[in-house]
Parts: structure tokens; sequence; C-alpha cells
């Protein structure tokens, strides 16, 4: 015996589940009236077409905003092409024909303003325009309404989506089979056959329309949160190589810090307890600083990532990074001015990486051009300006294309040591990148 899930009342009040071919039912139901009746007539106009496609944005000026009524445009003539088919096809004076061409035009503009109560009327208008026609063969839709209905359907089907275009295609079979079934006596044919067919094609294609649509829509969002998602993952790369650096930096002072204060107390005669104390609390300060920097740095290290053996470099190095620049067949310049002294390393550090990274910019984006380094030792800090002819005409080298991560790079350097950049195309059609490190005054005065 088989098992019901329909659902009864049960003497304790309770239910039991309906079967699976009621809720489907249900649910259809429910899907007509939310598609089809559920503010049929809700005001929905018709909006205007971009004109930034390739066509209308050639256009200029008053033509450029006409286009834009495009669509308008054509459902009208389609609306005034239908009422002539009406009339023509009229039988009993001009009044039948002012009729019968009212009935074909008013579903059609109607369409513009309330898709859904469009198709309605013209499913309504049909019988009464079968009034007007003297042919017996065209049943049950008459040769104006036929074309206006179809053309209610595809705009409606256009502006709504394929499931209310499926909707409206069953109420068309509905009311076909009604009236060849109740009305159809006394009529030669029927056109309910080509009337569906027709429609199912159109429907079909406006559904692989609006499939199309959704597909692209979906693409290009896709595309953005792609483009966001890289953008943030280059941030966090470059935050982390920039942390990994600093991590080496202030290990290394943190170290002599702690071997410092561990050998003070032996350079100093019978130094007093307090003083022992002091060193000994420094001491075990900046080895447990090391090992909590230790601990955190090495959560944004790869497990690939060996400490360079080497220290960090300096803007003492400079000049054998635009030897190896110039090896590469960049031409650049130096200068330097100001009182040269020495800055905190995460400053030397930050500007040689800064300059590292615009010179590669200018070997990727701008093969054959020349180069000028501009180092200003001020003040409160230090200028860094670095800036690129215009590629030159005759060059060989065909500029790389890159993702933008260099200046994403320089920016969160600067960022870091809250300082100042601005990059962009210079005057003469180069690249110029300028940059500004703050220097506290105390390594100024240490200097």
């Amino acid at each position: 015996m088989t098992e019901t899930t329909q659902t009864h009342p049960t003497p304790q009040g309770g239910s039991r589940p309906r079967s699976p071919e009621f809720r489907l039912a249900a649910d259809a139901l429910r899907g007509l009236r939310q598609e089809l009746f559920t503010d049929a007539f809700a005001y929905d106009p018709l909006p205007r077409m971009r004109v930034d496609g390739f066509l209308t944005r050639r256009l200029s000026g008053r033509l450029r905003d006409y286009a834009g009524w495009t669509p308008h445009a054509v459902v009208a003539f389609a609306g005034l092409l239908s009422a002539s088919i009406a009339a023509s096809a009229a039988d009993g004076g001009d009044i039948s024909s002012l009729l019968a061409a009212l009935l074909a035009l008013i579903p059609v503009l109607l369409v513009l303003l309330r898709p859904i109560g469009a198709f309605w009327f013209s499913l309504i208008a049909t019988p009464f325009a079968a009034v007007f026609v003297d042919s017996y063969s065209d049943w049950p839709w008459p040769t104006g309404s036929f074309v206006a209905h179809l053309v209610v359907l595809t705009v409606a089907a256009i502006r709504t989506g394929p499931r209310a275009a499926a909707w409206m295609w069953v109420m068309m079979a509905a009311y076909g089979m009604v009236s060849e079934t109740v009305l159809g006596g006394g009529h030669y044919a029927s056109n309910t056959a080509p009337m569906l067919v027709v429609s199912a094609l159109l429907l079909l294609v406006v559904s692989v329309w609006h499939i199309r649509r959704a597909a692209a829509q979906e693409v290009t969002a896709q595309q953005t949160v792609t483009e966001h998602e890289r953008s943030r993952r280059t941030l966090l790369e470059e935050r982390t190589t920039i942390a990994r650096e600093l991590h080496d930096v202030v290990a290394h002072h943190m170290s002599v810090v702690a071997i410092q204060a561990e050998a003070a107390p032996y350079r100093v005669e019978n130094p007093p307890p307090e003083l022992e104390r002091a060193f000994v609390t420094i001491r075990e300060n900046a080895v447990a600083a090391l090992t909590e920097l230790r601990r955190v740095l090495g959560v944004v290290r790869a497990e690939d990532y060996e400490a360079p053996d080497a220290p960090q470099p300096t803007l003492a190095d400079l000049d054998a990074l635009l030897a190896n620049v110039r090896d590469a067949g960049l031409s650049v310049d130096k200068t330097v001015t100001g009182a040269v002294r020495e800055l905190p390393q995460g400053v030397e550090l930050s500007a040689y990486r800064i300059v590292q990274e615009a010179l590669s910019n200018t070997l990727r984006h701008a093969p054959g051009a020349s180069a000028r380094v501009e180092i200003g030792y001020v003040l409160g800090g230090l200028g860094l300006r670095i800036v690129n002819g215009p590629l030159p005409e005759l060059s060989l080298v065909k500029p790389s294309p890159g993702a933008g991560h260099g200046i994403t790079g320089m920016r969160e350097r600067v960022s870091m040591l809250n300082g100042e950049m601005t990059a962009g195309p210079a005057d003469d059609g180069g690249y110029e990148v300028t940059v500004f490190l703050p220097v506290p005054a105390l390594s100024e005065g240490d200097a």
C-alpha cells in the first residue's frame, strides 16, 4: 500500500504533508497570480535607450537625445501598422474601421506604460475586434489583432522576463482553445495554431536574449568582484613585503639593544644594583619584544620565505642600483641636494625601494626613454623625484603593460611612513613620481 503525503486534518489538530503534485500545482497557481495578476496594471513606463553604443555615441547634440526614444518610435510604428491592417480588414463602414483600428492600436501603445495590462487588454479586445471582420477564416484572431497581439506579447516579454512570457503564452493557448470550442461555430478555419507557433518562436528569441543579458551582467559583476579581489590581494602582498623587510630592520635593532643591555653592566666598575636591574629589565623587554615581533610577523611570511643574509639596502646602495639599470639600457642621472645625512633605516629602505620600483616602471612602460632621480635632504624629511621622458617615437622595444602594482606598493610605503606622494603624467609626455618622507626631529639631531 502506497503512502499518501496529502495534508489532512487530524483529530489532534495536526496535519500531514501534502503530495508533491499538490505543491507543484499550488506553486504554479501562485506564480500565475504573481506574474499576471498582482499589480497587472502597475505603471511601468518603458525607459529610454542608452546612447553610449557604437553608433549612438557618434551622433551629436539633439540627434543623440532623440536616439534614446528609438524603442518608443518602433513600438508606435508597429501599433500604427496593426491599426492600418485592422482598419483595412474591417467591414461595415468608417465607424467599424475606426473601432477596429483603435482596438489594435490601444494595446500596442499601452505596452509602453503597463506591459502586463496591455497583454490583458489585447486579449480581451480580440473577440470584440472579430465583430468587425467580414471574413470567417480569421478566427479567433482577426488580422489586425493578430499582428497587434504579437507586438504586445513580444514587448511585454522583453520587459518582464521568460517566466511571465511563458504564462502569457499559456493564457493565449487557453483563450484559443476555448474560442474554438465554444465560439468556433460558423468559421471556416482557425488561426490559433499559427498564432501559438509564431508567438512561441518570438518568445524563444526573447528568452534567449534575456538569458544572454543575464549571463553578461553576471560576468560583468564577477569581473568587477575579481578585479576588486585582485587589487585587494595586491595590496596585501605589498603590505606583506613591507612587513617582512621592516621585520628584518626592527629585529636587527632590537637584537643590538638586547646585546648592549647585557654587556653594559660589565663596562662599569662596581655598578649599583639599581643600574644592573635596569639593564636586565631592558634586555628582558627587548628579548620579549623581539620574540613577539617574530611571532606576529611570522604569520605574514610565506612558507618558502628566507630572511636575507645581507642587510637591507639603503640610499648608500643607490649607485649600484643605477649602474644595474644602466646596464639594462636605461639612461639615468642622479642629483642630490642638501646635506647628506644618515636617516632611519626604515626611511632609507623605503626610499631605495621607491626609486627601484619607479625605474623598473620606466623600463617596462617607456623603454628607450631617459630618467632622472632627484634626492633632496631637506629640513624635516627626505624628498624624492623620479621622472622619465616620453617614449621615443623610433623605439624598437614596445612597452610592457603592467597591472599597476608598482604604484600601489609605493603608495603603501609612503603611507606607512606618513608621507606624501603624487604620481602622474609629466608636462613633456613622460611620467613623474614625487615623494616626501618625513623624518622625526630626534633622528635629525642624532644625525
